[in-house]
This record gives C-alpha cells, structure tokens and sequence, in this order.
C-alpha cells in the first residue's frame, strides 16, 4: 500500500494518480518562488515617493540615494557605501576601479553575472573548482591557476554562506594579487563575528528584487579603502568632478531615488524579513531531517545569516530520483524549485565554445551543478506550506521507484504542464 499525503482536510494525495505531473490538482493554487519580492511597508513608501515628486529631484545622488548609502554602511561597518544601478555593474566598477585587468580567477559556481561582469570589462575569467563542504571557491587550487597575467580573485559568498576568507586574504597578499568579494548573497550575514563586506580591497552586495533586501534593483560597491570609493564615485558618474569637468572615465551607474527609497524601506523591515526566512529555514530543516537522499545544507549556527536561500543536495542513488526529476514533479505542484547554480558557468557562452576552456576539469562543481535545488522561502511563504511541501517530498521519495518508472516511459496525463517562465511572472535571477 502506498503512504497517503495529508495536507489539511481538503488535499489528500493518496496514490501516485494524485500526482499533477499524472493529472492530479496541483498542491498549491499559487506558486511558490524562490524569491519573490519583499516589499516592506507599503505605506512608508508610497511616503517616500511622494517626498521625491515634491522634491522633484529624482536622480544623481539625491537625499534617498544618500540615505541609503549612509545606513548600508553603518550597518555592515564600513567607511564608504556606493550605490549603483545593480550588483552587476557594481562588480564591473569595483573590478575596473581595483586596476584588475588580464586574467581574474573566479569560481564557476555562481550567477552568470559574476563571470560576465569581468568578461565585459575585458578581463580573461580563470576557472576555479570550489570545496564540496560548503561550495565555495577553493583556495587550495587557486595558487595553481596563477600566472604572470594574474592580477585579481573574484570570490562569491554563495547563498549567504561566507568564503574561507582568511585564506583568500592570505593568497592575495603572498601573490599581490586584488580580491573582490561578490556578497550579493550576503547581506546582513558573518563571518567570524564580523560582517560580510568588510573583507578584501572591496565587496559587492546586490539590492535585486528577488533579494530579501532589494531596492527595486540596485546594487552597492562598500570598502574601507578611501582612494577606490573616490574613484568609483567618478567612474558611476561619467568621470565628473565639477558641473561641467570632466576628470576621468566613467558611465552611467547612478541609483535612481525611488530605488533608494525601495531599499530604505526594505532596511526598516529587515528583522522581520530575516526571522521568516530563519523560521522557513528551521521548518526544513524539520521537514526534510528524516528524508532519504535530500540533504539540506546548514547554515553556520556560530554566525549571523539572512537565511535567504534554502539549498538542497539530492543523491540521485538514495533518493530514487534525479534532481531534476524531482523539479519537475515540484514545478507541476506549482512549487518553482530553482537548479542553482545550473550547469556551471563554464558550460554557458561564450565560455563554452572558447578553446580557452575546452579542457577545463571542474568535478565538484559539475556535480554540484548536477545535485543542488533551491527551495521557495521568504516572506510570502510560510512554515505550513513548508510542511505541506515537505510532506509531498516525502511522499515522492517513498514512491520513487515506482514514479521514475513512469517518467521514464513518458507517462503523463496532465493536459497541461505550465511553463516556468508562465509561472516565474519575471522572477528570474
């Protein structure tokens, strides 16, 4: 007999029938996103935003831009705050203003945006495997990558969860080389005691919509270093020193003031956004704790998280299906898993097709590649649909052998399996 999946009197999915993906009603009558957008308090906003109307001063660094910039930097403890336009240009300005120039070290195991930012400004991106603990950049193969045209690394603190810093710190000093921190995962989070922004010559967070803290979409270079921020300050500004002087080299990477206000407002709700997030994170934790095969990776209990992404390792041979078998059967329950990082950066373009690559080894990223889902969470996501979700997962596992079967052979009675970009509404990155 197989096990029965209760989910509050009205949802019972007693056999595989029951299933979307075989023609049973889906678990949830709306999606559930990865990161769906916080807003904060709305009527503070709409505040604001009419305090920018009356003003009418609507960019180039007005009083919510400075706001803004103000309390990032308070609250990560650091001198200087640079907003921008997003986190992408925010890497391009702080490799370009840190002098990075020929070949950047950087893992593959990320957003695009990472390796993209370096490759538009000119720079070669050279491959780095991360650690399979906590699948960040490894710095005991990064000393092996460097060459006489080595003159940055560019490491990720993936989902919130720090780099081995030290160790990087360490490897750029004995090698003089740049170290950029790309922390768009990051906000708000620690390592050993101190927070994630104060490290490297320089970090990078992302104010996103799809982050717990966004800004609309924005992004923000914070350093200690007082020469950078003053560049970077000329380069997001066309080079401008004067109404009408010209000093230095530079584009447009301003943030608008109704982002600035978006991020205001998101600041004011942090705690709040951050305890959901732990308390999905907790109800996991619970949820999977006795599941075959699904393995959910912890975040430091010794340090401050944001707890924004809830990342899963399947293990196809003990959970009885793939990873990405297990994200379709969720996509049809309207649950929007997400394959991050999926394949690796160095299986997109223009990477791919670049000879430079062509006998690239990254084992541990691949398989990362292969095995990682990550879990809708936030603030329109509660413990009770966690559990709920928890429970089909469950549920799918019990039954794996038997659902693979059907996959396998193409059995479907589902007349129609929505796509994910007629699910996401947008919510892409």
């Amino acid at each position: 007999m197989q096990p029965m999946l209760r989910i509050g009197s009205n949802m019972t999915k007693r056999t595989i029938d029951d299933l979307a993906l075989f023609g049973g009603p889906p678990l949830f009558a709306e999606p559930l996103h990865v990161g769906a957008p916080n807003v904060g308090d709305k009527q503070r906003l709409m505040r604001r935003i009419e305090e920018i109307l009356e003003r009418n001063w609507l960019t180039n660094d007005g009083p919510c831009v400075e706001s803004f910039e103000r309390e990032v930097a308070r609250r990560v403890g650091v001198k200087h705050c640079i907003a921008t336009t997003n986190g992408t240009l925010a890497l391009e300005l702080a490799a370009r203003g840190l002098g990075m120039h020929g070949e950047v070290i950087v893992p593959a195991f990320t957003f695009v945006a990472t390796v993209h930012a370096v490759r538009w400004q000119g720079m070669v991106p050279v491959f780095c495997d991360i650690r399979a603990d906590d699948f960040n950049i490894d710095p005991s193969r990064i000393e092996a990558l460097i060459t006489p045209r080595t003159t940055g690394i560019l490491a990720v603190h993936l989902w919130g969860r720090s780099c081995d810093v030290q160790a990087l710190e360490a490897m750029a000093r004995k090698h003089g080389l740049r170290l950029l921190f790309d922390a768009s995962h990051a906000f708000g989070c620690t390592y050993h005691g101190r927070s994630i922004g104060q490290f490297g010559d320089a970090e990078v967070f992302s104010f996103h919509a799809t982050k717990f803290i966004n800004a609309f979409e924005g992004g923000a270079i914070v350093t200690n270093d007082d020469e950078l921020a003053a560049r970077v300050r000329l380069m997001k500004n066309f080079g401008f020193t004067g109404t009408d002087e010209v000093s230095y080299l530079g584009i447009n990477g301003k943030m608008t003031e109704v982002a600035a206000a978006m991020g205001l407002t998101s600041l004011e709700s942090f705690d709040t956004f951050v305890r959901r997030n732990r308390d999905n994170y907790r109800a996991y934790r619970t949820g999977l704790a006795s599941l075959e095969g699904l393995r959910l990776i912890p975040f430091p209990e010794d340090e401050q998280c944001n707890y924004q992404y809830v990342t899963v390792q399947v293990d196809p041979e003990r959970a009885g299906l793939d990873r990405d078998q297990l994200i379709r059967l969720l996509r049809a329950e309207k649950v929007l898993a997400r394959r991050y990082f999926y394949p690796g950066v160095h299986r997109m373009e223009p990477y791919r097709s670049d000879p430079r690559y062509r006998l690239l080894r990254l084992p541990v990223t691949d398989l990362a590649a292969s095995r990682m889902i990550c879990l809708p969470t936030g603030i329109h996501v509660s413990p009770k649909q966690i559990e709920a979700l928890c429970k089909l997962l469950g549920f799918i596992i019990d039954n794996a052998e038997r659902i693979k079967g059907l996959m396998d052979a193409g059995y479907r009675y589902a007349r129609h399996m929505p796509t994910f970009s007629e699910l996401t509404g947008g919510l892409v990155e």
